[in-house]
């Protein structure tokens, strides 16, 4: 057995705090990265709020030596987490409660690491990096206030970021706000925005949601400006992505930033390179969610026919109004196809007895419905052939990991753009209408997931290639895999 380390060799010890904005689509990229960096012989420090803190502890069964969980108030109420705008709530406290706890957590933990006198059999040797998701810049200046290397995880699209990077020009080039509510109809959003580099085809309304206000002091869209301008003033860029997948765009932010750092699809690297160390802990991490997931959709799964089932989930924020969950119900109802449906608490007023009388009963032969379920477990599973998806971009690269080709419904921040590309760029989707029509829904599942050819088989072919190219990038010399190591060796010299 080998020796324990010195105290100066644990002193040198990486030792990397990460700090991702405390949702459960920021949370599982940011945790993916830190067990690979874990895997990798660095001391982790993950942060998040006391709520999600207690549900993570439960959950992940242990993290190992060297893997610590952190809690910093997150100011948030009960009531507050059920409300519509949870996300923006989240992002409101976040900003006014968690700046000064995490400069007083980094300090308290650089202390018990300089003190030789520390009761601790084996203190954490000092912050060495500091590593924030999209929406949590203040961590950068906390950091830099430290003298602490800071580092941003832009865990959604290249191409959402390059977007987010646009706004300021959209607004000199008063694109944005919109004159008036007949914008939103009138073909306004179909302006084309030739401009933005390694993007030559989009349209407005793909850049975000938040292009939809006549607000001009809209915060949402203040808060996108501003996230995407401070990825400037971090040491380096991590994205979730593959060189292959975004690669004009990619090439576009690499003439941008300096050190840019293509590493995804992570839950296909952590997949791939973590070693299951103490309690099962890779399979802990691919496992982890903030909501209770229901085991029997598996089972279910397992007596279906291959690829015969459409999965349908919209994340973990969004949320429909009566009309539209009832025209997504009847529309699924008419595709005469199984499907697991995800309808979690808060996806509509009411949950599942909001969905329309019959609906259950014409389709309880060939439905599941889950409160939530393992969706990376879901998608590689063969019975799934296909996934009616907001277009979340974990979603997608978990689609995409899968093979699964998608169905896309976007409507908040970088959906849009993830859908443009999903279903015009790489070919392996079809978009629905803002506004839900069950014949279009039954459509839409019958053309991507129907027989004899045509459109539905060439996707099917296109996500299966595209599975493929997200094997090799995070296989061993993959581009990715190499990234991720360049990463890891730059994160070493901060130790120095």
């Amino acid at each position: 057995m080998a020796a324990a380390p010195t105290s100066s060799a644990a002193a040198r010890r990486p030792h990397a705090l990460l700090v991702p904005f405390p949702c459960s689509g920021h949370i599982n990229p940011t945790l993916h990265l830190a067990r690979l960096l874990h895997s990798a012989g660095f001391v982790v420090t993950f942060v998040s709020t006391e709520h999600n803190h207690a549900l993570m502890r439960a959950r992940a069964r242990g993290g190992g030596e060297g893997f610590r969980y952190e809690a910093i108030p997150g100011g948030l109420s009960p009531s507050a987490r059920r409300a519509h705008d949870y996300g923006f709530g989240v992002l409101r406290a976040v900003r006014a409660h968690w700046p000064g706890h995490l400069r007083e957590l980094i300090a308290r933990l650089n202390s018990v690491a300089d003190d030789s006198s520390s009761s601790s059999s084996s203190p954490p040797p000092p912050v060495t990096c500091v590593v924030a998701s999209e929406l949590m810049s203040f961590a950068l200046d906390v950091a830099a206030s430290l003298g602490v290397a800071a580092y941003v995880l832009w865990g959604t699209s290249a191409c959402g970021l390059s977007c987010g990077l646009a706004v300021r020009e959209l607004r000199r080039r008063a694109y944005v706000p919109l004159k008036d509510a007949s914008y939103l109809t009138n073909g306004y959003l179909d302006t084309p925005i030739d401009w933005i580099a390694g993007m030559p085809t989009v349209r407005l309304g793909d850049v975000s949601s938040f292009v939809r206000t006549l607000d001009p002091t809209s915060f949402a869209l203040r808060v996108e400006e501003d996230e995407a301008n401070s990825c400037a003033r971090a040491q380096g860029l991590i994205l979730n992505t593959f060189d292959d997948l975004e690669s004009d765009v990619l090439e576009a932010l690499k003439d941008e930033f300096p050190r840019v750092y293509t590493i995804g699809p992570l839950a296909a690297a952590m997949h791939g390179r973590v070693v299951d160390r103490a309690n099962g802990h890779g399979g802990a991490a691919a496992g982890l969610s903030l909501w209770e997931e229901d085991a029997a959709c598996m089972t279910w799964l397992d007596a279906q026919p291959s690829g015969a089932v459409l999965y349908v989930s919209f994340g973990s924020l969004t949320v429909m109004s009566p009309d539209n969950i009832a025209e997504l119900a009847w529309g699924l109802a008419e595709s005469r196809r199984p499907f697991l449906w995800v309808v979690r608490p808060g996806l509509v007023a009411g949950g599942i007895n909001a969905l329309p009388d019959g609906f259950v009963s014409e389709t309880k032969d060939r439905c599941f419905i889950a409160e939530w379920c393992a969706q990376e477990q879901v998608l590689r599973h063969r019975a799934v052939g296909a996934f009616l998806t907001h277009s979340g971009w974990n979603s997608s690269t978990e689609s995409i990991c899968s093979g699964v080709p998608m169905i896309c419904w976007p409507g908040f921040a970088d959906q849009y753009i993830n859908s443009r590309y999903v279903c015009d760029e790489w070919g392996i989707g079809l978009r629905l209408d803002e506004e839900l029509r069950r014949e279009q829904v039954a459509a839409h599942v019958e053309e991507l997931m129907g027989g004899g050819g045509g459109r539905g088989e060439e996707m099917r072919r296109s996500a299966a290639k595209w599975k493929a190219m997200a094997e090799s990038a995070t296989a061993n010399g993959g581009s990715s895999y190499v990234s991720l190591d360049k990463l890891v060796e730059q994160l070493r010299l901060e130790t120095e």
